[in-house]
């Protein structure tokens, strides 16, 4: 073969198209999907949040692969020149002068692409440090120091992030740019270990390996330096954050290694005017020994034979460290503790005095509520309620407690036959309606008692719901388009179904064939280019799923593992709870660092699993179901977190005052960070250091369940009055036991409502009584023997007994037990009520309803004499053929299971009720 240097030269020319013709068609998605996500972000009103994120982004992608890329270049090519009369040694081996040009290139551009991926990959992570950058340049003081330092906290939450990963990449900028260069000196001949270890390196490849290893021992140096903050975050000791070994041995071991560092890097421009490298090799000797002595075997010795034997007296200000700078961080120094004195003063009048708390007691719990709600209203395959939360609304006239669900539309649950493009992009589009019953109502056939249900819906309260279709929610997981030449699925309507037009400004509009072509690439789908059903009004609607649409806007919160739908002005409103969160602050217990805390968080948000020492509830998010748009509310307008991202993102949060008042009647205290409280409370109430190290009074969440299936209490909401209160309010609650006991110590309550809303309050029980916990309840009703007896019964007739959730219910001074009882077949999934168990000081009794096994305890309730009767009031409506028809299903339904359970006087008696119901109904319909 005969080198042409006309091919070569044309060879070169066309390299450079080939690659930029490669990077375009590799980086052609990531630009496509950056215009359409543009689009998107115009279309919800957040254009300047995409804008910064994208700007900084580039910055320090750019501007890193630039610096990373020159400096490495940089190193290359002074090797190179310094060897420009070597040749590499592996090219000795080859005598035609053209091979060993064509070697050299290719070795040439294997650098090149070495360097290219290198810069590439500290690029992309630079890229993705835009929220460690912003903060840095946007810090927000805490106005705390931090107790070794004295340096403000935000100097750790904003600053101290960003100085460790430049020191980390510049150190592995300057190890890859020393790896690079060696290799080509000792490629070249100019790493000599034939001439020994004293001379085996010299000449220029030495002076500019010299300078490399001293940049790097100086920014080792500075590493040393930085890791002194870094102790603030120890879990060595018998506390997270710095201990006594820390303070009196590691400190100063890191100052002694950043001296001892910068002497090696001294030596290292010493032996540049030197002839051997013998001293710098020697300092490195030395390093390594104090290395190990000073940041090894110093601390050792110090824990071990100075600390240990004396803890408590040695850590005891480290504790209180950790102590407050914890209860800081969770915010429990805002926990208001009051004194409880469980009196059992119970009777008929006050709970007549406390109606609103006993008429709220929820009997439903969420798992056999749920599987009800799908049995008798899904209405069809398609249908799906994601899970069930519970809200309160003043409902004609009356303060109520309501477990509410949002019927979505998943296209997964279409049948296999229809799961083709147009059924799941075009057709079916969306959920529609809710269902909203009671927490405290049964029907006679142990159902519930709905106050909304069906398609369309249906209500028998005050509470419009004019927009009932959902194309945002919990389920709604693919893109969809609407405004397209055909009409979207609405509901079913007998044997035919409702259709319907999408009339809202949700979605990004597709009209232009550029956003067509656009869409087209970035979804690997042709039809969005091709399809006679789009049209000019046709929009696209995707990030349908409320929690991946709030985290594409705001990724640095925290959110809600539960979010909740509200009807707010006639529409369905999600709710969702976003926390501002770190692992960034000094000397607070991160959640996961014990094993008992991370048993506790297994079943709330996952994020709250990694590291996380501080949290703050700090915004509110409502997004609403039919066009998605989004709405940022600051309601924590102490946290420096929120304080800074507000300062990054101006335009992003609202203050909490523009909050509309019918939007705030909406608001809960989020279950997770209540949980997260509650748990870090349960060690972090002990202020007094000894007692906090010898774990004196450590409490636990109290226990439930059966034998085989028992599990930490969850928090739940209630509407009940507290003590120092004038009136009913909604909050969450939860008993504590003591770590090793079972009876009850005390209890939070995190207030919803009005001002009152985040408020702590802990009510402790007197230390010398005996306060019965929730497992030592459920033991006295298990050996009930009339209560034990009918369950066993239940069972051996082929039911399913399912026992509730045992909830403790404060009433003034005094504490009532509830739980429910559930039935369900064997092979059937839809759950009854049949049973409440109330229990009350030494009295455990179980009956039908609620009422019925308070008039149990308490004696009969004295009814209300009848309201006076105007003479010109219409008689209330009969029931609606939609009413009498649900009644009539769930009393056939009912009957069906109670024949499945042989209980035939059960059976009798819903056959009563559905020949009723069915009567009524003729009448309706002659």
């Amino acid at each position: 073969m005969t080198y042409s240097p006309a091919k070569s030269f044309k060879a070169r020319r066309l390299l450079p198209w080939l690659v930029a013709i490669t990077l375009l068609l590799v980086f052609s998605s990531s630009l496509v999907h950056l215009l359409t996500e543009s689009w998107w972000f115009e279309s919800v009103g957040y254009a300047s949040v995409f804008w910064v994120r994208i700007k900084w982004q580039l910055a320090l992608g750019v501007g890193s692969f630039v610096v990373y890329g020159g400096v490495l270049w940089a190193n290359y090519q002074i090797a190179r020149q310094l060897t420009r009369d070597r040749v590499y040694r592996f090219l000795s081996r080859y005598s035609n002068p053209v091979q060993r040009q064509q070697i050299e290139r290719f070795t040439h551009l294997g650098v090149v692409g070495l360097v290219f991926l290198l810069s590439l990959g500290v690029a992309l992570r630079a890229a993705s440090a835009w929220q460690t950058v912003l903060q840095f340049l946007n810090p927000t003081e805490f106005g705390t120091p931090d107790p070794i330092f004295q340096r403000d906290i935000s100097f750790y939450m904003f600053k101290l992030p960003l100085w460790q990963g430049l020191q980390d990449n510049l150190l592995g900028l300057l190890v890859w740019s020393l790896l690079l260069a060696s290799a080509v000196y000792a490629l070249k001949g100019e790493v000599r270990p034939e001439r020994g270890w004293k001379y085996f390196l010299t000449g220029e490849a030495k002076a500019h390996l010299c300078l490399l290893l001293a940049a790097i021992a100086a920014l080792l140096a500075v590493g040393f330096w930085l890791d002194r903050f870094s102790l603030l975050y120890s879990d060595s000791g018998v506390i997270f954050g710095a201990g006594y070994t820390d303070v009196h041995a590691r400190l100063q071991s890191f100052w002694l290694m950043g001296f001892v560092t910068l002497a090696v890097a001294a030596l290292f421009l010493i032996a540049l005017g030197r002839s051997g490298f013998s001293l710098p090799i020697f300092g490195i000797v030395i390093y390594l020994g104090v290395l190990v002595l000073v940041n090894g075997m110093y601390p050792w010795f110090q824990q071990n034979f100075v600390v240990e034997p004396n803890e408590l007296t040695m850590e005891r200000p480290y504790i209180e460290h950790n102590i407050a700078f914890t209860r800081a961080a969770y915010n429990l120094t805002s926990v208001v503790s009051e004194p409880f004195p469980a009196n059992n003063s119970l009777d008929r009048a006050v709970l007549d005095a406390n109606e609103p708390t006993i008429g709220n007691i929820r009997l439903w719990d969420y798992a056999p509520l749920l599987s009800t709600y799908k049995q008798l209203q899904e209405i069809r395959l398609y249908y799906n309620f994601e899970d069930v939360d519970v809200d309160r609304y003043t409902l004609n006239g009356d303060y109520r407690q309501v477990t509410i669900s949002a019927r979505e539309l998943p296209v997964e649950q279409l049948p296999p036959e229809a799961q083709n493009w147009i059924n799941r992009q075009l057709k079916f589009t969306h959920g529609f309606g809710i269902v909203m019953s009671p927490v405290n109502q049964v029907t006679p056939n142990g159902l519930p008692d709905f106050f909304i249900r069906n398609v369309p819906p249906s209500s028998t309260v005050d509470l419009p719901l004019d927009q009932p279709r959902l194309y945002y929610g919990e389920s709604t997981r693919n893109y969809i388009f609407t405004g397209a030449n055909t009409d979207e699925f609405d509901y079913p309507q007998g044997d035919t179904n409702a259709s319907y037009r999408y009339t809202g400004a949700g979605g990004v509009p597709l009209n232009s064939w550029l956003r067509r072509l656009a869409y087209a690439f970035d979804l690997g789908n042709v039809r969005v280019l091709i399809s006679n059903y789009f049209s000019p009004e046709t929009r696209i609607h995707y990030h349908r799923l409320i929690t991946d649409r709030v985290r594409h806007v705001a990724p640095f919160l925290t959110y809600d593992s539960d979010p909740y739908p509200a009807v707010i002005d006639g529409r369905i409103k999600w709710v969702l709870d976003g926390y501002t969160s770190s692992d960034r602050y000094p000397y607070s217990e991160p959640l996961n660092r014990r094993t008992d805390m991370v048993s506790l968080v297994e079943n709330t948000n996952p994020l709250m699993r990694n590291g996380v020492n501080y949290i703050r509830d700090a915004v509110k998010v409502f997004i609403d179901a039919y066009d998605g748009s989004l709405e940022f509310y600051a309601r924590d307008r102490y946290d420096p977190l929120l304080a800074t991202y507000s300062q990054i993102f101006p335009d992003l949060f609202k203050p909490i005052e523009e909050l509309p008042a019918n939007y705030r009647e909406h608001l809960r205290y989020p279950l997770d960070i209540f949980t997260v409280q509650a748990q870090m409370y349960r060690a972090y109430h002990m202020e007094n250091p000894e007692v906090f190290y010898n774990r004196e009074d450590l409490w636990r969440f109290p226990e439930h369940g059966e034998e085989d299936a028992v599990e930490p209490m969850e928090p739940y909401y209630v509407i009940m009055k507290l003590p120092q209160l004038e009136g009913e309010e909604f909050m969450q609650i939860l008993p504590f036991t003591p770590a090793n006991r079972d009876n009850m110590i005390a209890w939070m309550a995190g207030g919803s409502d009005g001002d009152n809303y985040g408020r702590l309050l802990l009510y402790e029980f007197p230390k010398q009584e005996l306060v019965f916990g929730p497992t030592q309840v459920e033991a006295r009703i298990s050996q009930t023997p009339e209560i034990s007896e009918q369950l066993t019964l239940w069972s051996q007739q082929g039911s399913g007994v399912i026992r509730g959730t045992l909830l403790v219910i404060p009433v003034e001074q005094s504490l009532l037990y509830v739980q429910p009882i559930y039935l369900r077949a064997d092979q059937g999934e839809l759950p009854e009520l049949r049973r409440v168990i109330v229990a009350y000081n030494d009295r455990v009794v179980m009956r039908e309803t609620l009422d019925q096994s308070l008039d149990a305890i308490f004696g009969d309730a004295v009814a209300p004499p009848p309201a006076p009767v105007d003479p010109g009031t219409e008689p209330a409506p009969p029931s609606t053929v939609s009413d009498l028809v649900q009644s009539a299903l769930e009393s056939y339904q009912s009957g069906q299971q109670a024949l499945q359970q042989g209980d035939w006087q059960r059976y009798g008696e819903a056959q009563q009720q559905l020949e009723r119901a069915l009567q009524e109904l003729n009448q309706q319909n002659p």
